[in-house]
């Protein structure tokens, strides 16, 4: 049984799932002390008073998809200069842009720098896409369509971090474009590790809230179920019981 949406007064911003547990009845009490959640399954980051992981998450999502853009535009950028400044190239005219702060060296390495600017804008096209449906999953607390952003995204920042590295490392950080772009990835990659850990955070506080509904409502069946065997028991009995001096006839049927 799952019911994947939860409507917008089942959810409580400002109170986690665990809340949710204590303040309940004491037997749903006592049943959610059974399900053992792992440390990794547990929320990272809570509401406090400095944030809200409900709107820090749409924040995210909204960074996410600006993060996307910023790097397709910038991927696409070094690909056109390794593409001008390829060694052995001559061109002529009047060019607005210096590619003094090109990688020139080792075509080996500039062979990676292109690879990672190639995949850098691949990953960022998906991220766009995983963004949007966050967005749209996080507004309709979609709990399972948050999940491809996660994974997505999580391997977007292990990429561009390795990326970053490396660029960082064998260009000439003595130009300002490279200086730039170092400063920048910086904020970015920190910002996002904290992002994306807000948003998992929400991720497990809705995934664990649906199985505390999930749970309550198999209790409810199973109550029904019992209830509705009960009274066809009762319905089956014999007219008087025998240990009993109360006759449960119908009331014509006694003379």
């Amino acid at each position: 049984m799952n019911y994947g949406r939860k409507t917008p007064s089942s959810y409580r911003s400002n109170h986690s799932v665990h809340s949710h547990a204590t303040t309940g009845r004491s037997g749903l009490s006592r049943s959610t002390k059974s399900l053992r959640i792992p440390w990794y399954q547990r929320p990272l980051v809570k509401n406090n008073q400095y944030i809200n992981i409900q709107k820090g998450a749409i924040i995210m999502g909204t960074l996410s998809i600006f993060i996307a853009l910023f790097t397709i535009g910038f991927g696409i950028f070094d690909l056109y200069c390794y593409s001008m400044a390829a060694p052995g190239s001559t061109h002529y005219g009047y060019y607005i842009i210096s590619y003094e702060f090109v990688y020139v060296g080792n075509n080996h390495v500039r062979n990676v720098l292109v690879v990672f600017a190639l995949f850098s804008v691949l990953a960022a096209a998906v991220i766009f896409v995983t963004s949007i449906m966050l967005i749209v999953a996080l507004r309709k607390e979609y709990e399972s369509k948050v999940v491809p952003w996660l994974w997505s995204y999580g391997a977007f920042l292990g990429f561009r971090f390795f990326a970053f590295l490396f660029f960082a490392i064998v260009n000439d950080l003595i130009f300002f474009y490279n200086i730039a772009m170092t400063m920048l990835w910086i904020i970015i990659i920190a910002v996002s590790i904290y992002g994306w850990l807000v948003v998992y955070s929400l991720y497990l506080e809705l995934s664990n809230l649906t199985k505390l509904e999930d749970l309550a409502h198999l209790r409810m069946g199973t109550m029904q179920s019992l209830n509705a065997s009960a009274m066809q028991s009762l319905a089956g009995s014999r007219p008087t019981t025998p240990h009993s001096t109360v006759s449960t006839m119908p009331v014509s049927s006694i003379h």
